[in-house]
């Protein structure tokens, strides 16, 4: 069972302990968007537990931060599976975290991954509407695999479109070495 805690416990942690360690495991485009002011981003699909709690000290927990903290609840999990306990899932993401009124930094404004998805798994359907009725009708496959898809992706929290765009090219953002290890971007 995953541990987690409120943004504003998060937030008292660091006011009263030093070197509290904050990972966003966002893509690297939403984290530039908004983050935690005080968040890392070491991106889901690079999260390597033995790095990541390399240099923790016994007894400190690392905290983990998402969006509205599904993606968080995966990242313990892995790090768990690899033998550390010290972490918890910030509740609700950075999403809370605003909410709460805590400080956050932003930067430029692009379009969610989330709302990419909805954008090409909708044109897929409708194209295959389209194509099935006017060219043949084995093309109405295509809006049944991509229903298929989107069912698998609700039921296993797992979307492999939202994978697959978030390597595209237009979300990809050029971060610095010394910008990933302070969280401090645009």
């Amino acid at each position: 069972m995953i541990v987690s805690a409120t943004p504003r416990a998060v937030q008292e942690r660091m006011q009263t302990a030093s070197g509290i360690r904050v990972i966003d495991v966002r893509t690297p485009v939403e984290f530039q968007e908004v983050h935690a002011s005080c968040a890392v981003n070491i991106p889901l699909d690079q999260l390597q537990p033995a790095k990541v709690m390399a240099d923790v000290p016994s007894g400190e927990t690392v905290y983990i931060i998402c969006r509205s903290g599904g993606r968080g609840q995966k990242a313990c999990e892995k790090i768990r599976a690899a033998g550390y306990t010290n972490v918890m899932n910030v509740e609700g993401g950075t999403q809370a975290w605003e909410q709460a009124g805590l400080p956050v930094k932003r930067g430029k404004k692009m379009m969610s991954l989330e709302r990419q998805v909805r954008i090409l798994a909708g044109s897929l359907v409708v194209t295959g509407v389209v194509l099935g009725f006017l060219v043949h009708q084995a093309l109405f496959g295509l809006s049944a695999f991509i229903g298929a898809g989107l069912v698998f992706a609700g039921v296993t929290d797992t979307c492999g479109m939202g994978l697959a765009l978030a390597k595209m090219p237009w979300n990809r953002v050029k971060i610095n070495v010394c910008e990933t290890r302070t969280g401090a971007t645009g």
